[in-house]
């Protein structure tokens, strides 16, 4: 089939060369024409694992091709993919500026009956909305919602390997047409009506959001009461209808959806009448908790005015250069203002961390150095660099504060070594911290 997908974000881009893998003709749409040239040449401008290479079998093969021109993207397309952002607006709503301005794109251009199907996450309602805009601008075009379900670090294999798509049509037609899509695929196909389709997208998302919320709450009680929360979710999972997935405490979620969602959904049913209390207050927890680690390190230092401080890791999780509301930016944020001067380590963010923060800030090339002379340090990304590390390094420290929000190390490898240690739901390790 002959395929348009528009936008070369996270999204995207993996549909587009996963779509290419199975043989059909792809073509990529999207405005940035830097991007679009390093694409064309065979580079991939995001870091995710596994891209780069499907990327090129695709090009190498013939079956994905890129381009920033209309005309050429519209030529003779059966599906169209919208990929494009829905950032949040200040009120936590969706912002729908780029979905429909890609549909008067699209209006303007095609003749032929074609496929639209919505791959961005959008508000319940969304799909039946663009639908009305294409039958006002008398467009023959069958608007489907097929949200997406990959996480960024391991998107490639979600897409490749997903547990389920999603169909939601308001046609047999296009039921018909976009099963003959991704049937290559051989995976579990579900179909339904647009705004089902649309509400599983915001319900799996905000699901997993709560399970973090849930257990970073937990993790937050259990050191009131002298609980270990490792122990507790090890007893946790072995029940099935709990799992052991997202039960990971820490510092809260970041990135480019759970934030964004719990906030649409939030604002959805409050626009439409309804209090969704849950994600109110995962929402709620997840915001308090960013600032768990700067809270326990004021009790152990009365100010940073002048103090070396490291940050281990600022990607919102291991595995992506995106720092999208990602806990360590408003954190680095603090320390600048309260006079610190941070050093930061990151083994793949640090390009863009350097945007963010450019010569604010001092960039080391590997723990050591970043460790080195340092008299408190926040771990904020569970990096396998930083998890495998060895602890002495910490012993290169002037003042040996750890505060670790991703529960990175055992207590008992932290116990072999001499220094303050604090992470999240366990015991804290307040033992000598002078070098």
């Amino acid at each position: 089939m002959n395929i348009t997908v528009i936008g070369a974000g996270y999204v995207g881009l993996v549909t587009a060369a996963a779509l290419a893998k199975i043989g059909h003709q792809v073509i990529c749409l999207d405005r940035d024409e830097r991007k679009i040239e390093m694409l064309k040449a065979g580079q991939v401008p995001i870091f995710e694992p596994d891209l780069g290479a499907l990327v090129g079998q695709g090009i190498a093969a013939g079956f994905l091709r890129f381009t920033t021109v209309n005309t050429e993207a519209f030529a003779e397309p059966e599906i169209i993919l919208l990929a494009v952002g829905t950032p949040e607006n200040a009120d936590g709503s969706a912002n729908l500026s780029a979905i429909f301005g890609a549909c008067q794109e699209i209006a303007d251009v095609i003749s032929n009956r074609v496929i639209v199907g919505v791959k961005s996450t959008v508000p319940v309602g969304t799909n039946d909305k663009i639908a009305a805009f294409f039958k006002r601008e008398n467009a023959i075009v069958e608007v489907v919602s097929n949200p997406e379900f990959l996480s960024q670090g391991t998107a490639v294999r979600d897409t490749l390997h997903a547990k389920r798509i999603i169909i939601g049509a308001e046609s047999e037609y296009a039921v018909s047409r976009m099963m003959a899509l991704y049937e290559p695929f051989e995976q579990p196909i579900v179909t339904m009506k647009r705004r089902s389709a649309e509400m599983v997208k915001y319900a799996s998302n905000d699901f997993l959001a709560l399970k973090i919320s849930f257990i970073n709450d937990i993790a937050n009680l259990c050191e009131c009461v002298e609980a270990d929360i490792d122990e507790v979710v090890a007893g946790m999972k072995y029940d099935e209808r709990i799992g052991h997935q997202f039960l990971a405490p820490g510092i809260g979620y970041g990135g480019s959806c759970f934030p964004k969602d719990t906030k649409a959904l939030h604002w959805l049913a409050e626009e439409s009448g309804y209090t969704l209390r849950t994600i109110q207050a995962a929402i709620q927890v997840n915001e308090k908790q960013k600032f768990k680690l700067i809270q326990a390190a004021r009790k152990d230092i009365p100010q940073f005015l002048g103090k070396k401080v490291a940050v281990l890791g600022v990607a919102f999780k291991p595995g992506t250069d995106d720092l999208r509301e990602a806990p360590a930016i408003p954190n680095i944020q603090y320390l600048l203002d309260a006079g610190a001067e941070v050093h930061v380590y990151d083994p793949v963010a640090a390009a863009n961390v350097a945007r963010v923060f450019g010569g604010a800030i001092h960039y080391s090339a590997d723990i050591a150095a970043c460790l080195a002379d340092a008299e408190a340090c926040f771990i904020f990304t569970e990096w396998a660099e930083i998890c495998r590390m060895d602890l002495v390094l910490f012993e290169l420290m002037r003042e040996r504060n750890v505060y670790d929000g991703r529960n990175c190390f055992t207590l008992a490898d932290v116990e072999k070594v001499d220094m303050n240690y604090y992470s999240i739901g366990r015991r804290k390790l307040q033992r000598s911290r002078v070098r």
